[in-house]
């Protein structure tokens, strides 16, 4: 108990301070610090092969019947960079066959969206991650094949780049689901872009990574693999899916996690938190959170009524976003304690 009372005074008094403290300029250029990212065995490391581990937000979904859109504003971008230290950036890409009006229904719509965060990110010099934001990618592989050769050409020069091209499979197989479907379109980006990282999700909502560590694609350079967890699922089993496939060598890139239940939803699971933060820290892995939205759901990082941008103070944080806020602003000296 003391610890834990000990930590949120620690917490508070941190957000409390730097919250009021005023920030000359941005955070830094991540990119231009660290370049093109590469898989190196179980890691990812630098354009100086030094190991990498980024902290960063993702955003809700891209269709705009569920309203976490309007975030999507390059003043956002700003506010996340400069206040929140954000180094990287996920754009989760609507394209479920059971969201009508995502992608595969309106990809105009949607399309300029993404477009507009990734134009962002990159003209604040941090990295974003291109998200296949389905369920179900495997239904509708030649719309995913052709969304990833469009993005490729549009964005394949820059280093801040990278492409996800299956957010959460269900409980299917790795082995003749996912795998070859993921096969077939990085090919497809290969031919176009050559380098740029490429995050391969996992079946059961991109946790069974230790199963696709018995397996993992050949062939193709610069490929990673998602793993995704919420502080209100069981942290033993999970945790052991990741440690064994670490232990496996396969490299992993947390695109998405949150503070609360796997639906999104509850109170903040403040110790299973630090936990994972300190797993995080141990392997050295990069991670971003679900999600930069307003909607009321304790995953939410802002509350209902929030502003599209930025410049939001404490009482515009949800508990999720307070303590998501200390994680992503403090990340980097908190992996460099493991470098001391």
């Amino acid at each position: 108990m003391a610890n834990k009372f000990s930590f949120f005074i620690m917490f508070y008094f941190f957000f409390s301070c730097s919250v009021k403290r005023s920030h000359n300029g941005l955070a830094g250029n991540t990119v231009l610090n660290h370049g093109l990212l590469h898989v190196q065995g179980s890691h990812i490391v630098d354009k100086d092969k030094k190991l990498v581990s980024l902290a960063g937000n993702s955003f809700f979904w891209s269709n705009p019947y569920w309203k976490g859109v309007k975030f999507y504003t390059k003043d956002v971008v700003r506010w996340l960079h400069k206040d929140w230290h954000t180094q990287i950036i996920r754009v989760p890409l609507a394209a479920d066959p059971d969201v009508k009006d995502g992608y595969l229904y309106e990809p105009e719509v949607n399309l300029k969206a993404v477009e507009r965060l990734v134009d962002a990110a990159i003209d604040e010099g941090i990295y974003v991650i291109i998200d296949w934001h389905s369920h179900h990618a495997e239904q509708n592989e030649a719309q995913a094949i052709a969304f990833f050769e469009r993005m490729a050409r549009q964005y394949g020069k820059y280093p801040n780049v990278m492409y996800e091209i299956y957010n959460e499979p269900l409980k299917v197989s790795w082995d003749t689901v996912v795998k070859p479907y993921a096969e077939r379109v990085i090919s497809a980006i290969r031919k176009i872009d050559p380098d740029n990282m490429i995050i391969v999700g996992s079946p059961h909502w991109s946790k069974d990574v230790d199963i696709v560590s018995e397996n993992p694609i050949t062939g193709y350079n610069n490929i990673a693999y998602t793993f995704h967890f919420y502080a209100g699922s069981n942290f033993d089993w999970l945790s052991k899916k990741m440690t064994k496939a670490i232990q496996n060598g396969l490299p992993l890139f947390v695109t998405e996690w949150g503070t609360v239940d796997a639906n999104g939803d509850g109170k903040v699971h403040l110790e299973v938190v630090k936990m994972w933060m300190e797993l995080l820290k141990k392997y050295q892995l990069s991670h971003c959170n679900w999600s930069v939205n307003d909607k009321t759901e304790g995953a939410s990082i802002l509350k209902p009524g929030a502003s599209t941008k930025g410049g939001w103070t404490e009482k515009d944080l949800t508990p999720s976003g307070k303590l998501v806020r200390y994680y992503i602003r403090n990340w980097q000296n908190i992996v460099n304690q493991n470098k001391k």
